[in-house]
C-alpha cells in the first residue's frame, strides 16, 4: 500500500494514513488502501484493537480535492464518488466487532473527522486543529458525519459544528466528540482486554439502542447473551471469579 502503512505489533493493528506532503488528504488510492488495511485488520484473529492515525503530525485535511481534474468539476458526480469510496469504507469500520480508535495526531478536518467520528473512540493530540469543514467548500458533511456526529454531542451542536468553524481538543473533549486529549497508548492497552464477542455484541447492541423499540433491543440482548455466553472470555472468566470466591 502506497498511501497508508500497516502495521501489526501485540495484538495492536495501526493504519496511518501517509500522503504527508497533503497532511494526509484523502484520495481515491488512499480509500483503496484504507480499505484494505480494515479489512484485513478485521480478519486477522491476532488483531484485538485497530488504531486510525497519520503520519507526520497531521490526521487527515479530508478529501483530496487537487485529485479532481478542474476541467471535470462541472461533471464530477460527487455522489457515485461517495459511494463507490467513502460509503464502502465507513460500513466497514462501522461493522467491525473488535475495538476501533482514532488519534486524530494533528489536523482532522473534513472528511478525515468523518472518518474519525466512525472509530468507537477518539483521542486528539493537544495541537489538533478539529474542524468540520464541508460548508467551507459549498458541500455538505459527508463520509457518515451527518450519522454519527449528532449521536455524540446532539443535533444542535452537531448543525454548529457542520457551519465550519475549529474547536480546541478541549472543546470537543466538554462537548463529547473526543474521549481524551493525549497519546491513547495506555488506553489501547486496556481495550486489548476486551472480550471477545462480548464486545462486538456490546456495540451492536448499543448502536441498535438509538433507533430501534425496546422490544427490538431486548431481542437483540438475547442473540448476543446467548453468543457470549458460550464463549471462552465468558466461561475463563467466570471460573476466575469463582476460584478467587473459593481463597
Amino acid at each position: 500500500m502506497k498511501t497508508v502503512k500497516y502495521d501489526v505489533k501485540d495484538g495492536i493493528a495501526t493504519i496511518m494514513m501517509n500522503r504527508p506532503e497533503v497532511k494526509n488528504a484523502i484520495n481515491e488510492e488512499m480509500h483503496k488502501d484504507l480499505y484494505e488495511a480494515f479489512q484485513e485488520a478485521r480478519r486477522d484473529n491476532d488483531v484485538q484493537v485497530i488504531v486510525l492515525t497519520g503520519t507526520e503530525g497531521a490526521f487527515s485535511s479530508g478529501a483530496d480535492l487537487k485529485s479532481i481534474p478542474v476541467k471535470e468539476m462541472e461533471t464530477f458526480d460527487h455522489g457515485e464518488y461517495l459511494e463507490r469510496t467513502y460509503n464502502q469504507l465507513l460500513l466497514l469500520i462501522d461493522e467491525i466487532d473488535k475495538p476501533t480508535l482514532a488519534y486524530m495526531n494533528g489536523t482532522a478536518v473534513g472528511a478525515g473527522l468523518s472518518l474519525a467520528l466512525a472509530c468507537d473512540f477518539r483521542f486528539a493530540s493537544s495541537d489538533a486543529k478539529i474542524a468540520l469543514s464541508f460548508l467551507h467548500i459549498g458541500l455538505t458533511p459527508d463520509a457518515g458525519a451527518s450519522y454519527f456526529l449528532p449521536r455524540l454531542v446532539g443535533m444542535g451542536k452537531a448543525i454548529e459544528l457542520g457551519l465550519g468553524g475549529s474547536i480546541s481538543p478541549e472543546e470537543a473533549l466538554k462537548i463529547g466528540l473526543i474521549n481524551q486529549i493525549g497519546d491513547p497508548a495506555q488506553f489501547v492497552q486496556a481495550l486489548k482486554q476486551a472480550p471477545h464477542p462480548a464486545y462486538g455484541w456490546m456495540k451492536k447492541n448499543m448502536k441498535a439502542g438509538m433507533d430501534s423499540s425496546l422490544r427490538d433491543v431486548l431481542y437483540a440482548e438475547v442473540e448476543g447473551q446467548r453468543a457470549a455466553g458460550k464463549s471462552e472470555a465468558h466461561l475463563q472468566a467466570v471460573m476466575a471469579f469463582l476460584n478467587r470466591a473459593k481463597g
